[in-house]
């Protein structure tokens, strides 16, 4: 009978008989267990807790392993073989006859028949002695899951970000990582990350690249600020970053039309930015922070003369919102005057447009029933065109002042501080 291309090409099921990790009585009971787990062709494999200080090579002949638990060990480097942990199916019909062998091997030679299966998808490291991530796990290019918690971590490597462009669950707490590189962008398909108990003093503009982000933990930092990009996440509907030195979330939070839960404990938020009560929250965290207190206090006024180029925007974006006006169509002829435009906002009173200045606001908000939170009123920031809207009669909107004498953020009725973009 002929071969197949497949012994002909010398492929064959690595054998344990040679399988040797020493004589210490952990690598004596991990060489037991690797060898219980090839024999029964074990799918989840677990040497956590053995006080092991390396992986047995051998893991990597367990043929159809998915889910490798290593943590709770003293391991500081993983070997290049666990690269070889996927499957390859060969089909063949003989005599009317259907045969599927499944073997495991490196693979050097491509047959059209061959079909790879990808196997270990989920890799369990936490509380071990890594001192940076494993350059190895930037070609499991297959991992979905990836535990690095409780580590020595202090950066992450823009190589590794490249190769796990699969990688759906990462979890970094309790590491040393201060930076996350541009790279962070190559996983693509991330949906949690969890970077608690880290040192992390900045987001990258690239992060609003993971467009499939649901979760995300970075509580325990060193934010003092979150870049707008985050808000391009729009999958996002769980988003922790307590115990920062945050001091404003950036406009256009709303953005974040699935966000349910929100916590923001623990920072030096004196107010919520524009249009956050419009957010879907059913979640939200916010004690320990600066808010400014509704104390209202004696009203000061200072007149105001806008310059002629808010006066010139104004009048342009008013115009631009009637479609058949000259403005509006001759607009897109001008695309640096689009550009100086495109950061308009709007007064809540008026809804009149606004550029450049305006009047610095707060009005404070009641949760919605059944809300799960820590304070039940919020001040949320709002911007007012002029006094003219803000001396009018009927409405909750406050100027904002810093009190002296206790150095705390006051509404102070019938008064604004100007503010500027």
């Amino acid at each position: 009978m002929r071969d197949s291309p497949l012994e002909a090409a010398n492929v064959h099921i690595m054998n344990t008989s040679g399988v040797s990790m020493g004589t210490s009585p952990a690598k004596t009971m991990s060489q037991k267990s690797v060898i219980r787990a090839i024999r029964g062709n074990a799918k989840s494999f677990d040497l956590s807790g053995k006080a092991i200080t390396s992986v047995p090579t051998s893991v990597s002949e367990i043929q159809n392993l998915c889910v490798l638990r290593l943590q709770n060990n003293l391991i500081r480097a993983l070997p290049e073989d666990l690269t070889s942990l996927y499957n390859v199916s060969y089909n063949v019909n003989t005599s009317n006859r259907h045969w599927k062998t499944v073997i495991f091997l490196n693979l050097n030679t491509m047959y059209p028949s061959l079909h790879i299966v990808f196997k270990l998808t989920e890799l369990h490291l936490s509380n071990n002695a890594f001192g940076e991530i494993p350059s190895v796990l930037g070609h499991i290019k297959w991992l979905k899951k990836l535990y690095l918690s409780g580590n020595r971590i202090t950066a992450l490597s823009p190589l590794v970000c490249a190769g796990l462009g699969n990688l759906v669950v990462l979890n970094l707490n309790h590491n040393k990582i201060q930076h996350l590189p541009p790279e962070i962008k190559s996983l693509a398909k991330l949906e949690r990350l969890t970077m608690t108990d880290n040192k992390l003093e900045a987001l990258p503009p690239e992060f609003g690249q993971l467009s499939n982000l649901i979760q995300l933990n970075l509580s325990r930092n060193h934010l003092s600020w979150l870049p707008g990009e985050l808000y391009s996440c729009r999958e996002l509907t769980r988003l922790y970053v307590a115990r920062n030195r945050i001091k404003v979330l950036p406009v256009g939070i709303r953005a974040l039309a699935k966000l349910n839960t929100l916590d923001v404990a623990g920072n030096k938020l004196s107010m919520f930015p524009v249009e956050f009560h419009m957010l879907p929250l059913q979640e939200l965290y916010c004690e320990g922070n600066q808010f400014v207190q509704q104390l209202p206090i004696t009203s000061v006024q200072v007149k105001t003369v806008f310059s002629l180029k808010e006066l010139a925007a104004r009048l342009v974006l008013l115009e631009d919102r009637n479609k058949h006006s000259k403005v509006h169509r001759a607009l897109p002829l001008y695309p640096c005057l689009e550009a100086i435009l495109a950061g308009w906002g709007h007064c809540p009173l008026c809804l009149g447009p606004i550029l450049n200045f305006w009047l610095e606001c707060v009005h404070f908000l009641r949760v919605k029933k059944g809300m799960k939170m820590s304070l039940r009123t919020v001040p949320v920031r709002a911007v007012l065109c002029s006094y003219e809207c803000f001396n009018r009669e009927g409405h909750s909107y406050y100027g904002v002042s810093l009190h002296s004498d206790e150095n705390l953020c006051q509404p102070m009725q019938r008064w604004s501080l100007e503010g500027s973009r």
